[in-house]
């Protein structure tokens, strides 16, 4: 990031670019600021750096899956929150200043060992393993704050104010990480969770005040569908979620029809998700724009939790009332999914120029999010909460569809 940038360069994505040797190819500088390729699209190395993610969101989930507790559940969202920040850093240093080329290619495949690392611990967090977990994840911010300072020693001395800025705020996250390795598991946790709320809260700040007055583009199409990407992703573990409740239990037709129930409420998380977020440009604006993408934390995450509960969903699919904890985080995950895409859309590029179609599917969503949360604190039969998660999702998505589709706001309607 900087306040300033000189004009965009181009830079053809090829494997060894024409002109230059081995070496040159090997040790190319990354992009500066303000060349990031906005005709680009997204390349097989960085969906196979994602699919590494999905390791770690699969653990952590796993984890919440065998202990559906409160502190289970704050267990999963604070070590949920450190993978996505680090998913956040090394995405957008790819789409802002990375190339097709050995070097680039080379921080990556280093960044992805650490992760798989980093994959094996998670699951234990909460322990002995989170010592370890600290001292990789403190190994990793410290490589992804390398590749950000391999930019701002590119940049001219008078445009490095909000480089600068970035970096003060990744050595810290790197002194509170490493410090939480000598202490118990609780006070771990704790720091844990204050690098998650600051770390995001300062870089929110950052990002305003850097884009009060846009110098060049940063929202590109391939950083939108990165995100969207990600959900999908994380989708995957609904799919998981209940084929291994299946998979452990005696399959009645109940059961059955409980996980089908399961696996639609993560179609419907998808339909709304594609139809109302997915593939929208963002405002350029500041503020807007740290909102558009800090609001895909919680939205990720409550998505990556409805996976987590499908398990037990399924696991209790003959008991005549859900378990109060597992209501809780259905409910929950599905009104979050509601909430955070409301915040989502009045961030929207064109959302201004259809207020309100938008503010009405704002208020049908509001609606949506607290009959959600109604349904986990009744705790009906499994078979029925699933059911009326899935109901409550359909009826919003098809409320928005019926607007957009009447104001041509469907992406696919849109013309060429």
């Amino acid at each position: 990031m900087s306040d300033h940038a000189p004009e965009p360069r181009s830079d053809a994505a090829k494997a060894v670019p024409a002109g230059t040797g081995l070496r040159r190819w090997l040790f190319r500088p990354p992009r500066r600021h303000g060349e990031a390729d906005t005709a680009r699209t997204v390349s097989f190395l960085e969906l196979f750096y994602d699919l590494v993610y999905v390791v770690l969101v699969g653990q952590a989930a796993h984890t919440l899956a065998e202990d559906v507790s409160w502190r289970g559940t704050v267990t999963f969202a604070v070590v949920f929150g450190l993978i996505w920040i680090a998913w956040l850093n090394g995405t957008l240093f790819y789409e802002l200043h990375g190339r097709e080329d050995g070097h680039t290619r080379s921080l990556i495949f280093v960044q992805m060992l650490l992760l798989s690392l980093m994959a094996v611990y998670v699951g234990h967090a909460d322990g002995d393993d989170g010592r370890t977990l600290a001292a990789l994840y403190a190994l990793l911010l410290a490589l992804l704050s390398y590749q950000w300072f391999s930019v701002y020693r590119l940049d001219p001395p008078e445009l490095r104010r909000t480089p600068r800025r970035y970096l003060i705020v990744m050595v810290a996250g790197i002194v509170l990480i490493a410090a939480s390795v000598p202490l118990s598991a609780d006070a771990r946790l704790v720091l844990w969770a204050a690098f998650v709320v600051a770390w995001c809260g300062v870089e929110c700040v950052v990002l305003i005040s850097w884009r009060r007055t846009p110098s060049y583009n940063v929202v590109t199409d391939p950083m939108i569908e990165r995100f969207g990407l990600l959900i999908i992703i994380v989708l995957g573990e609904v799919v998981i979620g209940v084929v291994n409740g299946l998979a452990h239990v005696e399959r009645s037709p109940l059961v059955t029809t409980t996980g089908l129930l399961g696996l639609a409420i993560g179609f419907g998380f998808w339909w709304n998700y594609a139809d109302l977020v997915s593939r929208r440009m963002p405002r350029e604006s500041g503020h807007s724009l740290a909102t558009w993408i800090f609001t895909h934390l919680p939205l990720t995450m409550a998505v990556a939790a409805a996976g987590a509960g499908m398990v037990g969903l399924v696991e209790h699919a003959t008991d005549h009332r859900t378990p109060t904890s597992l209501s809780w985080l259905m409910g929950g995950s599905v009104a979050a999914m509601l909430i955070t895409t409301v915040v989502l859309l009045p961030n929207l590029a064109d959302y201004d120029r259809h207020p309100s179609t938008y503010k009405s599917v704002q208020t049908v969503l509001v609606i949506a999010a607290v009959a959600a949360l109604l349904a986990g604190w009744s705790r009906p039969a499994p078979w029925l909460l699933a059911l009326i998660l899935l109901l409550i999702l359909s009826v919003t998505w098809a409320f928005a569809f019926a607007r957009w589709l009447r104001d041509g706001l469907l992406i696919n309607e849109r013309p060429a």
